[in-house]
């Protein structure tokens, strides 16, 4: 999983790796992201998550070594 912005700066990782069982969907993925590094936990439910170039609901299943994206809401003016 590759993070940006927010998301990386409090993971202190640009991209991660989760160990899933199959069928994963992407809510299951905000899950365990906020378990397995709790810094984000209060980050997690305003990201948006993309698989390939695609956003995505948490409803959507993640597909076996799918690249997906973090990605935090953007703020500045």
């Amino acid at each position: 999983m590759r993070l940006f912005a927010v998301a990386r700066e409090l993971a202190g990782s640009e991209v991660i790796t989760l160990e899933v069982s199959e069928p994963c969907t992407i809510g299951q993925l905000r899950q365990m992201l906020a378990a397995q590094i709790p810094a984000l936990s209060e980050t997690l439910p305003h990201v948006l998550f993309a698989i390939g170039s695609q956003y995505v609901t948490d409803e959507a299943e993640v597909p076996p070594e799918a690249d997906v994206a973090c990605i935090p809401p953007v703020s500045g003016g």
